[in-house]
């Protein structure tokens, strides 16, 4: 005859047997342990645990209890820990491609045009260093040559095929110093994306350049020779990736 095996216990264990513990647990465990019932959120909750936690991993935002202390440690790691994610994740593929784009850009000086270049995308070499900005030639022929000192209006227009959807991303109106064989850089920062696009910036500039040369018969004006476009990143002043250009404009335009 067997013997009877001796009674299991079921019953909890202590609350001092689970706060021991608890203060050996990683943030995960907590985290996942603040799952069980009631109770234990509440325990697993506890400043005491999560303060250390923050302080190791988060030592910035733990300033935040200074601020508000009615925001418990736990959501202060958990807003950096999505934060930190956030980070590490690739942004997704931009649903535009290049070719789905027109490039414009008009130059007038007073009332009269002095060039204009319109470029589809499938005819834009791409730049090898997969940054946005494109060279987009120099344009029709000039129909009048500008001064040394000039006023000039120059627009920038990005444009869907088929002129679905159109993106000023430049609008210039002043003065302007030319000289031959030189370059002229002109920039204008892009409005953030979204209904609040006024309220912020969005850290990125609308970069064009005019290339040079000068015309002897003309009586040294000089006209453009090349036209170039590109979108840069105030926070690290250079150009933007293909991406993060496409990505932007699909904002306005998809």
């Amino acid at each position: 005859m067997s013997a009877t095996p001796p009674p299991q216990n079921h019953s909890p264990p202590p609350w001092e047997v689970v706060l021991l513990v608890s203060h050996h647990l990683d943030p995960k465990t907590l985290a996942v342990a603040s799952c069980v019932c009631k109770s234990w959120c509440a325990s697993m909750s506890s400043d005491n645990l999560w303060k250390p936690a923050c302080a190791s991993h988060f030592p910035s935002l733990s300033a935040l209890q200074s601020t508000d202390p009615a925001v418990p440690y736990c959501r202060i790691y958990a807003l950096g820990f999505a934060a930190s994610r956030c980070r590490t994740h690739s942004p997704a593929k931009p649903r535009l491609s290049l070719n789905d784009l027109v490039f414009i850009v008009d130059v007038q000086s007073e009332d009269l045009r002095i060039t204009t270049v319109s470029k589809p995308g499938d005819e834009i070499a791409p730049d090898p260093n997969g940054l946005f900005r494109f060279e987009l030639g120099a344009g029709e022929e000039c129909l009048s040559a500008m001064e040394i000192m000039d006023h000039v209006r120059i627009t920038w227009i990005v444009a869907l095929r088929r002129w679905k959807a159109v993106f000023t991303m430049m609008k210039y109106d002043g003065k302007a110093s030319f000289i031959p064989g030189a370059e002229g850089w002109f920039s204008q920062e892009l409005p953030s994306p979204g209904c609040c696009s006024n309220a912020a910036t969005s850290g990125l500039v609308a970069d064009l350049k005019l290339g040079f040369c000068s015309r002897r018969a003309t009586g040294g004006r000089i006209k453009v020779e090349s036209v170039s476009v590109g979108i840069l990143s105030m926070a690290r002043w250079r150009c933007a990736s293909m991406d993060g250009g496409l990505r932007y404009l699909q904002n306005f335009l998809a």
